[in-house]
């Protein structure tokens, strides 16, 4: 059972949460005070620590920094509860090296979906860790980076944050190409237009994704367009910068490499299925990646617009509207202005 240390000086809302994720199956320490929640977090070692930002004696920063400074606590994930009022705060947080943040009020799927999620990736870099640790080199260079996770750090660690709204424009086809960015939080569409004007959308991108490289060498423009399909937020380095690292870092060359490898055979598969799937096989294939980037399950419901699915299948708005229909009639899937449901999986990825 794993064990979460709740911080928060609010009675009601630290025993409700308690309560709440005891239900879930968790061990649950509390602390009334950020001064105690270290003390507790020293001597309890938990599997992760909630923690709010204001409170009396020692605030949430506070906890952090102490936390950060112990090699012990260091590597304990750590979600910070934040006020809707203290949203413009939370870029402190994750500066300090926090690895989340929810915002109150929150349901109970959010709380656990953060923890279950913070828990498995810190499961991961604790492996990673501990494997690089029995085959190391005593003379390697200990700062020096050696997987993609290590770059997506420096990334967090010495990138410009950007924010921006649903259907922002991020940047256009032909504009100087300066930063590489890493998503935080969100989705982001890169598309073109052929000579009709007609929109193909080139790549989803999610949280944890590095994109917008055109050149890692070269002052080469943006050969397609990106814009967010939910409110994004990223962290951004510039072409020179990364660069430099790479030069300095030829372990992660490889993994840039894999990198590139990947989003090369994307394109190759979303070109043959535009070349010779059918309609249906097409629209199919597209709800199920659209549901795979946005949502963490696939029968959840997204929320997409019927252009952008056609963009992304390569096929006409129209076209795409009647195969959904039939979906519908068939009862595979459901509809609702802009929100899709997948009803029958299955079936779904059956004629994919």
């Amino acid at each position: 059972m794993k064990t979460v240390l709740l911080i928060e000086d609010d009675t009601v809302l630290r025993e409700n949460t308690a309560e709440l994720l005891e239900l879930s199956n968790y061990s649950v320490l509390t602390a009334a005070n950020g001064k105690l929640g270290v003390e507790m977090a020293n001597t309890h070692l938990p599997d992760i620590i909630v923690c709010d930002i204001m409170m009396p004696i020692l605030d949430g920063y506070g906890v952090l920094e102490e936390l950060s400074k112990n090699s012990i606590t260091k590597f304990i994930p750590f979600i910070f509860l934040s006020a809707k009022t203290e949203r413009q705060d939370v870029r402190k947080g994750m500066d300090l090296g926090a690895d989340d943040y929810i915002t109150k009020p929150f349901s109970e799927d959010e709380i656990i979906s953060a923890i279950e999620s913070r828990i498995a990736k810190a499961a991961i870099l604790k492996e990673e860790r501990e494997s690089y640790q029995t085959t190391a080199n005593p003379q390697d260079n200990e700062d020096e980076l050696r997987t993609l996770n290590d770059l997506k750090n420096f990334f967090d660690d010495n990138g410009t944050v950007f924010n921006y709204k649903k259907n922002a424009i991020i940047y256009k086809e032909g504009q100087n190409s300066n930063f590489i960015y890493l998503i935080l939080k969100g989705v982001v569409k890169c598309f073109k237009y052929d000579e009709e004007g007609k929109e193909l959308t080139t790549a989803l991108h999610k949280e944890d994704d590095i994109f917008g490289y055109t050149s890692f060498t070269q002052n080469i423009a943006y050969k397609e367009s990106a814009t967010t399909m939910q409110d994004v937020e990223m962290v951004g380095i510039s072409k020179s910068e990364l660069k430099d690292v790479l030069d300095k870092n030829h372990k992660i060359s490889l993994e840039i490499i894999q990198l590139l490898s990947d989003g090369i055979t994307g394109v190759k598969d979303q070109l043959l299925q535009m070349a010779y799937s059918s309609v249906r096989r097409k629209t199919a294939a597209t709800i199920l990646r659209f549901a795979e980037k946005i949502n963490s399950k696939p029968e959840d419901p997204i929320r997409i617009s019927r252009s952008d699915l056609a963009s992304v299948a390569g096929i006409a708005t129209e076209t795409l509207i009647r195969t959904m229909s039939d979906f519908k009639k068939q009862g595979i899937i459901e509809m609702e202005g802009r929100t899709i449901k997948v009803i029958d999986l299955r079936k779904l990825q059956d004629i994919h």
